[in-house]
C-alpha cells in the first residue's frame, strides 16, 4: 500500500526542482547556450507534470488540511495561497503553449510569450514551497475535533 503522506513532501520537493530549472535555463538562455535552455525548461515541464499529478492525488485522497497559524501569519499565509492557486492554474496551459512554440521554432512568437509564462510559473513554483513550508512544517494543519478525538 502506497503511502500517500509523503505527497506534500514530493509535491514540494517537485516545486523546487521545477523552480531551479527554470532560472538555470533562463540563466543558459542569456548566456546563448540554447541547447542547454531547451534542455533546462522541457526537464521544468515534465517535472511540473508529475507535480501536477502528485498533487492531484493527494487532492483527490488525501485528508483536508485547514491552516494552523494563527496572528499575523493568517492573512499572508492566505494571500500567498490565492495567488498561488489562481496563478497555478494558468500554469498548464502557459507552459505548454511556450514550449509548443519553442520547439516549432516561433521564437518570436515563443520569446513573447516566455515572457509572460516565465514569471508566473517560477512564482507558482517558489510560492508551492512556501504554502507547503507555512502548512506542513511551521505552522502546521488546524486541530479539528476529529484530531482530537471528540
Amino acid at each position: 500500500m502506497f503511502d500517500i503522506s509523503i505527497l506534500p513532501t514530493v509535491n514540494a520537493s517537485l516545486n523546487l526542482i521545477s523552480f531551479s530549472l527554470l532560472i538555470s535555463g533562463y540563466a543558459m538562455m542569456k548566456r546563448g547556450n540554447i541547447a542547454g535552455h531547451k534542455t533546462c525548461m522541457i526537464s521544468a515541464f515534465v517535472v511540473s507534470v508529475f507535480f501536477l499529478i502528485s498533487y492531484l492525488t493527494y487532492a483527490a485522497l488525501g485528508p483536508e488540511k485547514r491552516f494552523g497559524g494563527t496572528g499575523w501569519v493568517r492573512p499572508v499565509y492566505f494571500t500567498i495561497l490565492i495567488s498561488h492557486v489562481s496563478l497555478a492554474a494558468t500554469v498548464p496551459v502557459l507552459a505548454s503553449w511556450t514550449l509548443m512554440l519553442g520547439l516549432r521554432g516561433r521564437i518570436e512568437k515563443h520569446r513573447r510569450l516566455a515572457r509572460i509564462t516565465f514569471p508566473i510559473w517560477v512564482y507558482v513554483s517558489m510560492t508551492g514551497v512556501v504554502v507547503y513550508l507555512l502548512l506542513f512544517r511551521l505552522f502546521g494543519p488546524a486541530r479539528t475535533m476529529i484530531h482530537e478525538g471528540l
